[in-house]
């Protein structure tokens, strides 16, 4: 299937024709449209989306569903889920759905049972999670493993720690995680504090065990591990094999390491890496919160999937925000779109997402080859609130540039704290209420005058509003829920990488530094042929690095 060039079809001519005259005006449009927040407001699993302070109508959405149609995202949705190779440039198919389908189901791929082959992965995953959280699965000294320390990178990293710390609540009592992958040296060091080794397990998560940074990290911590055994006087004989295991289809490299390949879980070409939480690179999730809650992580994720697939496209909720995302980004030219959780579990969710959406969307080329016909990808950023509040919405709310932003929360505390008689998740809630309300409806200088304001100050104190919002609710951040709001910005970004021709799954903008860091150690080590040959700017940063090593 040819990318179809979004920008010659009549429902962008139409939608460009829309955005030109549209109007946002929330305070009127909710004022002669009572029916407006029923009505733009859709349900997908446990999510409760609100989307009528976006930039939306009933023809702003029949365009977006007809640009959608014909640009063929469904056509294209059901062939990723068929399990065709539409990730061209690498000629892999795309089946991050396939890891949290049920077992009851069957898809054959390349000849092989996907479905059958995920879930034999994850019973072994389970079977291992369960012999380390009872104390069946011990240390060299027989001490019980407490303190798991994942080493990866990107999707070995983000989504795995994200997920722990959104799902904290449920992580057995006693059991830690921590997470290196930052190539510096610190991120090791600082990890490493206070770590018992006799109780510590490593998981190293590289499915080449070759990733630069993932292996130079689990060396280090493995000389770590020696040295602090023998601190102890406790000989290290068989100890790797009992304190790491592997990420990884390469057992080969895994057994080289030292670590047993029987301890080795494996995943899949077609999963890549900012879509691999939920594949055997969430082994660290699943021995924190348990096989049983991890289960729970999956199925929401499936939840979202068959609304994608099965729902009509006006109530299609991945499909109608990403279809926004392509409004906000192509007609309104938003460059940046904000994430802001109103729950500190979710502090690592940003984050996260700017690895899905910017690795995946974050292109020039569509894959045929062309060259794109219009602006591709947005900036996705945001911290938790309140404390973005404090920070940065300062722009948004009086800045130039207009910036969508997705705010979610949960109706139900973890901690249900009260001061005095103010119940403090209400007060919390009604932040993330006035906010978009703030930003829909802003504030006149009228209003402004009538607070008793100085004229000369008024001006300042104007809230210009009709800035789009959407608001995402749930019950509360369960497991399943997580995995809902994965799957859905997964979604999100898959139909948006569709309108712009693009390949969503192939990530080569991350390559060309990796290989010339590779090439550059040998002139930092002090090859002065390699020094030389460098550019003058990179070989002046090289020189004052020697001048000023100690």
């Amino acid at each position: 299937m040819n990318p179809v060039d979004a920008t010659r079809t009549e429902a962008w001519k139409g939608l460009a024709a829309l955005a030109k005259q549209f109007s946002p005006n929330f305070r009127e449009r909710f004022a002669s449209d009572p029916g407006r927040a029923a009505r733009f407001t859709f349900t997908a699993g446990d999510l409760r989306v609100d989307l009528s302070k976006d930039y939306i109508d009933e023809e702003i959405l029949a365009a977006l569903v007809k640009l959608a149609k014909e640009v063929h995202v469904a056509q294209r949705r059901d062939a990723m889920f068929a399990g065709e190779h539409i990730n061209v440039t690498e000629d892999r198919a795309v089946l991050h759905t396939a890891l949290r389908r049920p077992a009851t189901d069957h898809l054959v791929v390349d000849g092989q049972d996907v479905v059958a082959d995920v879930h034999a992965v994850l019973a072994r995953i389970y079977a291992f999670a369960d012999k380390v959280r009872s104390g069946e699965w011990t240390g060299v000294t027989g001490k019980p493993l407490t303190t798991i320390v994942n080493i990866g990178i990107g999707g070995s990293d983000l989504g795995p720690v994200m997920a722990y710390e959104a799902l904290k609540p449920y992580v057995k009592p006693g059991v830690e995680c921590r997470f290196i992958s930052n190539i510096d040296p610190t991120d090791v060091g600082e990890k490493l504090k206070g770590v018992d080794p006799e109780s510590v397990l490593f998981i190293v998560a590289s499915k080449t065990f070759t990733t630069l940074e993932t292996i130079t990290n689990a060396k280090a911590c493995r000389s770590w591990f020696f040295e602090a055994l023998a601190a102890k006087g406790i000989p290290a004989d068989g100890a790797v094999a009992k304190h790491f295991i592997a990420v990884s289809t390469n057992l080969e490299k895994v057994a080289e390491f030292g670590i047993d390949p029987a301890n080795a879980f494996g995943f899949w070409n077609w999963v890549g890496g900012r879509y691999s939480v939920d594949s055997a690179v969430g082994t660290s999730l699943a021995i924190a919160i348990g096989p049983k809650n991890f289960a729970d992580f999956l199925a929401g994720f499936h939840t979202i999937d068959q609304h994608f697939v099965q729902t009509a496209p006006e109530k299609n909720v991945p499909l109608i925000m990403g279809m926004l995302n392509v409004l906000y980004t192509n007609f309104f030219g938003a460059a940046t779109h904000a994430v802001l959780p109103y729950s500190q579990y979710l502090h690592r969710f940003p984050a996260y997402l700017q690895q899905l959406t910017m690795e995946s969307n974050g292109k020039r080329v569509r894959w045929d080859g062309t060259p794109v016909t219009t602006t591709t990808g947005e900036v996705f950023w945001g911290e938790p609130g309140t404390n973005g509040q404090h920070a940065f919405y300062q722009l948004i709310h009086q800045g130039t540039q207009l910036i969508p932003a997705d705010f979610i929360a949960f109706a139900n505390p973890t901690y249900p704290l009260k001061d005095g008689g103010q119940d403090q998740h209400e007060l919390f809630l009604g932040n993330f209420f006035a906010q978009t309300k703030a930003l829909a409806f802003g504030k006149t200088a009228e209003e402004v005058r009538a607070e008793g304001t100085r004229e000369e100050i008024v001006s300042a104190r104007v809230f210009p509003g009709n800035k789009p919002t959407t608001s995402i609710m749930a019950p509360a951040l369960t497991p399943s829920v997580l995995g809902q709001l994965i799957a859905l910005y997964e979604h999100i970004t898959f139909t948006e990488g569709v309108v712009w021709g693009i390949d969503s799954f192939d990530q080569w903008g991350v390559e060309l530094g990796k290989q010339m860091a590779v090439a550059l150690t040998p002139a930092i080590a002090g090859d002065r042929d390699a020094l030389a040959a460098q550019d003058p700017s990179t070989r002046a940063l090289i020189d004052y690095y020697h001048a000023h090593r100690k």
